[in-house]
């Protein structure tokens, strides 16, 4: 079976970001299929061209059998107009190239299966318009529902004329797609009241190669977070959505309490970051620090030098999803986590694996950290075991890869 994806946002391993459908592609091309990842070359959170020489406007590369198919698209700095042009001058190359590459690039076959991943819904539109023109069949990918989430993060109105043609363009999608994958099952509710029928919906969430982490003995002491005493770390894009000026003042009320050991560690980038390091300079802070992103093959040692893993999220933010890929990966460094947040689907508590705060509560995250910070290393060391078992039996690659090559079979056996 000859598979394509669609997905903006995708990343190899080399560099920061989610490797969903890379480490998924990967599995499927060790079981005899072809994975082709469409995807933008310009990097969301470095901001910057990663695989394009000047005068390319679009590349194959084989990365471990996984074909990329780099695309240029306009550079952006921050969500303004110019994201919404790289969004609109992705989706249209995409659909351009999509229909050719079979012409122009020999070694790359019609497919039988086409994939678009959200959470823009114009990916999702470019991949179904390939899939009809190859007369191949459709699979809508929602790794977040869009419009709702920007309405509920206030971005938006519910009655705005954009949010309408959004919800319009969202129920076409559904309508027309093969199989509908949801990375959260709570997400179900939402695209079943569409008038969708629950048939069409499989849950499919983020997963994590346990096998990286468990391949730590030759990586490079170097990798480890830029600080002494006990590491609080969190990982991830700095943006409006993670809250992160919450950490910031949970450090000022953990310093104040004069527990001076404890480090507070933020690797990443995003439109936030230069708020957050005036902040933290304001209030002169100096138990924060601040790092740049890393590629995603560093990852496993960075966490393994921390000794708790932080993931926060905006009061206002309502995961539908609920399956947040570093929080995965978290869990499968087998450290204790402290995750503020409200999502529906909760593992941190179902696994019992650390702490669950309210979100938005400086205090409620300083009394995690210090409460953690106090426990014997042997409980810390326990939840951190709980952590990684659940992901061995919920979200291994192998077992995810699986169900969608079950899922891809259905849908194609179905013409």
């Amino acid at each position: 079976m000859r598979i394509w994806i669609f997905n903006h946002y995708a990343h190899p391993p080399d560099l920061p970001g989610g490797t969903r459908h890379y480490d998924l592609g990967q599995e499927l091309v060790k079981r005899g299929y072809q994975v082709t990842i469409f995807a933008s070359s310009f990097h969301h959170y470095l901001h910057r061209e990663t695989r394009l020489q000047p005068r390319e406007r679009w590349k194959i590369e084989d990365v471990n059998g996984v074909k990329f198919v780099w695309l240029r698209t306009p550079p952006y700095w921050r969500n303004d107009w110019r994201r919404v042009r790289n969004m609109v001058a992705f989706a249209l190359r995409a659909w351009w190239l999509g229909r050719k590459l079979p012409k122009l690039a020999p070694d790359v076959r019609k497919p039988d299966v086409v994939i678009g991943s959200s959470p823009h819904l114009l990916t999702p539109l470019a991949a179904y318009l390939v899939a009809k023109h190859h007369r191949a069949r459709c699979v809508m990918e929602v790794r977040d529902l869009w419009p709702q989430t920007i309405v509920d993060m206030g971005e938006l109105s519910e009655h705005h004329p954009i949010t309408r043609a959004l919800q319009t363009l969202e129920r076409f999608l559904y309508r027309r797609a093969g199989r509908i994958i949801i990375l959260g099952p709570q997400m179900e509710e939402y695209i079943a009241a569409c008038s969708i029928g629950r048939e069409k919906i499989v849950w499919i969430p983020n997963g994590i190669d346990l096998s990286t982490f468990d391949r730590l003995s030759g990586e490079s002491s170097a990798e480890s977070p830029d600080c002494s005493g006990f590491v609080i770390l969190y990982l991830g894009a700095h943006s409006e959505s993670n809250a992160l000026d919450v950490v910031i003042r949970a450090a000022d009320i953990v310093r104040a309490k004069g527990y001076g050991n404890i480090t507070f560690v933020l690797i990443g980038d995003g439109p936030t970051k230069e708020n957050l390091i005036q902040l933290a300079e304001s209030l002169k802070l100096r138990n924060v620090r601040f790092q740049s992103p890393i590629p995603k093959t560093r990852v496993p040692k960075v966490l393994g030098k921390a000794d708790v893993l932080l993931l926060t999220k905006h009061p206002t933010f309502r995961s539908y999803s609920g399956s947040i890929l570093k929080l995965f990966d978290y869990m499968a460094a087998a450290k204790p986590i402290i995750y503020s947040a409200k999502t529906a689907y909760d593992p941190v508590e179902t696994a019992g694996c650390g702490f669950v705060v309210n979100p938005g509560d400086p205090q409620a995250l300083a009394d995690a950290v210090i409460k953690l910070y106090q426990i014997p290393k042997e409980e810390r060391e326990a939840m951190g075991r709980r952590g990684r078992q659940y992901v061995e039996k919920h979200h291994s690659i192998p077992l995810l890869a699986k169900r969608l090559e079950q899922v891809l079979k259905e849908v194609v056996e179905s013409l």
